[in-house]
């Protein structure tokens, strides 16, 4: 039993504990959790861009007419068509990055970090950029052709959907390869050297030392730089944006961009805000299937 003294003084320092914490807890609640149930109750309503106030209230509606558009699960499939590329090849390039530099060739140390150039550029910077080097009149890209003599003449490179898609596809990689590289590198830094001694001794290659040993121990690194890349894939905007602006003929709309048109171009914040809720749904999952894949948790002895 304790004493009427210890239980005074443990609610003391529970009250206490709850009045350092009610600071930091009132601001995530007014940065983060209201905005966000403030925007779930606006995905039942119909609410519009010039009164956004929650009002006529629809249920579902908005919810099942985006799941009986058309427009909605082309977004989707842009999207998924997106982010599976652009996070597996940056996967492939930033795991090659990592072990090149890893293996500390001859200026491995300036290509670690001139790594962090791309990474730091501001990705409307980067949009931008990408946007000039595809430019049909004066971009680099046609420059540089031209001048190699792979082609005759200067062209408009985002004027076809789905090849304007895997242009923005490469700006993106471009932008990202040096995040997943960095996180990799930094895993194969911290490996422990004995294992991969040890099998070299048993006479196993580079290549089933690096299957066999370095890979599975980089398992949570990967799943880290992939939840967080598939994350940031799922939900581009910006670099569409900039360089296409969903076009030609709406074939770069991905679904956050689809969330733009609907809020702010057509000025439904209702739909808009059960858009964001799916885009939320469709993340979640993902995070999920990577975890369920790559996760292995360790067998306690």
């Amino acid at each position: 039993m304790r004493s009427p003294k210890t239980i005074s003084l443990l609610q003391h320092e529970i009250r206490e504990g709850v009045l350092f914490l009610l600071p930091a807890m009132v601001l995530i609640f007014g940065i983060t959790l209201f905005p966000i149930l403030f925007t779930f109750v606006l995905s039942f309503t119909d609410t519009p861009l010039s009164n956004p106030s929650p009002q006529n209230f629809v249920g579902l509606s908005n919810y099942l007419s985006f799941l009986r558009s058309t427009q909605f699960w082309q977004a989707i499939w842009r999207t998924l068509y997106f982010t599976v590329v652009s996070v597996g090849v940056e996967l492939l390039l930033g795991l090659g990055i990592a072990l090149l530099i890893h293996a500390r060739p001859p200026g491995w140390a300036f290509l670690r970090t001139s790594l962090i150039i791309p990474w730091a550029v501001p990705t409307i910077v980067n949009g931008a950029l990408w946007r000039w080097i595809y430019n049909a009149d004066y971009g680099a890209l046609n420059g540089l052709l031209y001048s190699l003599g792979i082609i005759d003449k200067y062209r408009p490179w985002l004027t076809e959907p789905m090849r304007a898609l895997n242009l923005v596809i490469v700006a993106d990689i471009w932008h990202s390869v040096p995040f997943i590289a960095l996180i990799l590198q930094a895993a194969l830094a911290t490996l422990p050297l004995e294992l991969d001694e040890a099998a070299a001794v048993d006479g196993a290659n580079a290549w089933q030392r690096f299957w066999l040993i370095r890979l599975p121990l980089l398992r949570p690194a990967i799943l880290v730089a992939l939840v967080i890349r598939t994350v940031e894939a799922f939900r581009v905007f910006d670099i569409i944006y900039v360089i296409t602006q969903g076009g030609p003929a709406f074939g770069t709309v991905t679904i956050s961009y689809l969330t733009y048109l609907e809020s702010f171009s057509y000025g439904h914040l209702g739909s808009g805000a059960a858009l964001s809720f799916l885009i939320t749904l469709f993340t979640l999952a993902m995070a999920l299937i990577y975890v369920r894949l790559l996760y292995r948790p360790e067998v306690q002895g």
